[in-house]
């Protein structure tokens, strides 16, 4: 019965009033922070001369030109051009590899169930649900473990895919590849949580009719409901994806450059402390700098973790901000000791990976309101505050079934039902209830970052005021050419 209780301490600490509030936060932070990265991407790409970058026609990859088995003529500027028909199968490729991550979460489900029951049963816990407890934990790392070993496959195929897709320019190549590898990586790292969040409990059926799958019985939330059981899931994948990037960062970068070492120089040279390297040598000794697109998917998972389930985890900002101090030291030391400098590059924008955030910021507002209205119990808390009795007192009670199966013997279960199994009155007043919160909480997140969006512009004055005058300037010194090249012709 302890174990019970503490369960239920922590669904409350997570489960309260103040998540509703926290979330619109949270949303409302994540909308206001990409409104001023286009302010600063805007002064950031006129300071640097990038601002009509993209517009500029880009040619050709030459792998593409290389390879493409026809022409065909440009509709724009009338030329033949290398052409390679679309590639239909790379859809269905796509939706393989989807297909094969659900396989894996349900491998997970089954496992967590089947331990669940042999730990219950074989040992000395005699509480189902802390033997529950257990088998989620060991559920959750185990997770872990396979969602960070096919996210290295996925990039991988990815880079695979993409290259035979054969497209144009290598914008687009780049482009694609990266919406790839986010899908991938979406589905890999949260269909997890989001069967905790929307699926698990929800099919467990009632005694004398339980669900069963392959005959064992679906997975039912614990004592502090399912929320706690999303909280535990978002903090080991969250926080131990993070730890194992670290270390992996630090000791692969010491490790490679400690090879790059040993490479140059044959051992009896590199084992001498008395020789002295020129700048240059020292330099070609380093490693190269393969882009930050690591560093932008990671960044683009954690904030996908910070806000699409902060309902449930409202500790997963605070992890990421001890996280990224971290990374920050890391990758100082990466980029200055370790890599050679890069090879600039220009561009207007930080490319798709910014449609990227705008759609995770879109998911969050949905995604959120979901799980406050049918994954927390925030909803039936406030029904029953507000149509039976305003001091709680009999709230448990108002959650539980009770079953009659004799004069002596009486089941409670949650859920509501009559004797008869059917659900009651209140369950489709909930129903409709929770409906209308969704719709009141995306309505008014969407409506206040559309008013932030309306009154942040996109570029800031003094950059916009810069613009027009460089505009200006063009113009009268095009006018004043003009000028000049009449006066000598007559």
């Amino acid at each position: 019965m302890t174990d019970h209780v503490c369960f239920l301490q922590a669904g409350v600490l997570f489960d309260n009033g103040g998540t509703v509030f926290y979330s619109v936060f949270i949303a409302l932070w994540a909308v206001t922070l990409l409104e001023f990265w286009k302010r600063t991407n805007a002064a950031l790409s006129h300071r640097w001369g990038c601002s009509d970058f993209e517009e500029t026609e880009e040619r050709p990859r030459p792998e593409f030109t290389a390879m493409a088995p026809m022409t065909m003529r440009n509709p724009v500027t009338g030329a033949e051009e290398p052409y390679f028909p679309r590639n239909q199968h790379v859809c269905v490729l796509l939706c393989c590899q989807v297909v094969v991550v659900l396989i894996f979460v349900f491998s997970i489900i089954l496992y967590r169930t089947i331990t669940s029951f042999i730990i219950y049963k074989s040992s000395a816990i005699s509480s189902r649900s802390l033997a529950s407890r257990l088998a989620s934990i060991t559920a959750s790392v185990l997770n872990l473990v396979v969602i960070l070993l096919l996210s290295k496959l996925y990039v991988l195929l990815a880079k695979v895919l993409t290259r035979w897709e054969m497209h144009r320019t290598q914008t687009r190549y780049e482009d694609m590849f990266i919406l790839k590898v986010f899908v991938f990586q979406f589905v890999n790292f949260y269909s997890s949580p989001i069967y905790i969040a929307f699926f698990k409990g929800r099919f467990v059926g009632y005694p004398g009719k339980y669900q069963t799958l392959f005959g064992v019985h679906n997975e039912d939330c614990g004592a502090g409901g399912c929320l706690i059981d999303l909280a535990q899931e978002l903090l080991i994948i969250m926080v131990g994806k993070q730890m194992v990037s670290n270390i992996q960062e630090f000791l692969v970068v010491k490790l490679k450059a400690w090879w790059q070492r040993r490479k140059t120089f044959n051992l009896k040279e590199f084992n001498k402390e008395e020789v002295e390297l020129c700048q240059w040598e020292k330099d070609y000794q380093l490693q190269v700098c393969e882009g930050l697109f690591d560093e932008y998917l990671e960044l683009v998972i954690q904030f996908g973790f910070i806000t699409i389930f902060v309902a449930a985890c409202p500790l997963a900002p605070l992890f990421a901000l001890f996280n990224n101090w971290i990374e920050i030291r890391l990758d100082a030391n990466k980029f200055v000791k370790e890599y050679r400098r890069p090879v600039a590059e220009r561009a207007q924008d930080i490319g798709i990976w910014f449609p990227i955030l705008e759609f995770v910021t879109h998911a969050a507002v949905l995604s959120n309101a979901f799980i406050i209205a049918f994954t927390s119990s925030f909803v039936p808390r406030l029904y029953y505050k507000y149509t039976r009795d305003a001091s709680m007192s009999g709230y448990i009670n108002f959650t539980l079934t009770h079953t009659h199966k004799d004069v002596r013997v009486c089941c409670r279960y949650h859920g509501f039902r009559n004797d008869k199994g059917e659900h009651n009155p209140e369950y489709f007043h909930l129903i409709a209830i929770r409906l209308g919160f969704i719709i009141i909480f995306e309505h008014l997140v969407f409506l206040v970052g559309h008013a932030v969006n309306l009154g942040i512009p996109d570029v800031p004055q003094e950059v916009e005021m810069k613009i027009k005058r460089e505009h200006y300037m063009a113009k009268e010194v095009l006018a004043e050419n003009q000028v000049k090249v009449l006066v000598l012709m007559f």
